[in-house]
């Protein structure tokens, strides 16, 4: 009997753990589309599929001061809010979305 409950509550765990990491994408994903939509001109789909989840992770490294040249460079009009303090908090919730969806991920997000 001991097996069979070892063996629901590992089940019951990986489920658990596998919907907690969907959460983190699906908020992160809700971030990106009321804060960062409008500063960068293009979907999320469009977004995270400017590079693969290596080059995602790179860039969220060091609490993501290369995301924030790299999207202040491209869309100057966003470098004010990008640099802004407040807005860090929000730039790695993103991350999970990102990493998700990344252009060799195979997902493709419903924005």
């Amino acid at each position: 009997m001991k097996p069979i409950k070892h063996f629901i509550m590992m089940v019951a765990l990986l489920l658990l753990g596998n919907a907690a990491l969907y959460a983190d994408a699906a908020k992160g994903q809700k971030v990106y589309l009321k804060k960062f939509k409008s500063q960068f001109d293009m979907n999320g789909a469009k977004f995270a599929a400017l590079h693969s989840q290596d080059e995602w992770e790179e860039l969220f490294e060091d609490d993501a001061e290369a995301f924030i040249q790299e999207f202040s460079e491209r869309f100057p009009k966003a470098a004010p809010y990008l640099s802004n303090p407040k807005t860090l908090k929000k730039i790695m919730l993103i991350q999970d979305f990102v990493i998700e969806y990344a252009n060799d991920s195979g997902n493709v997000p419903s924005c």
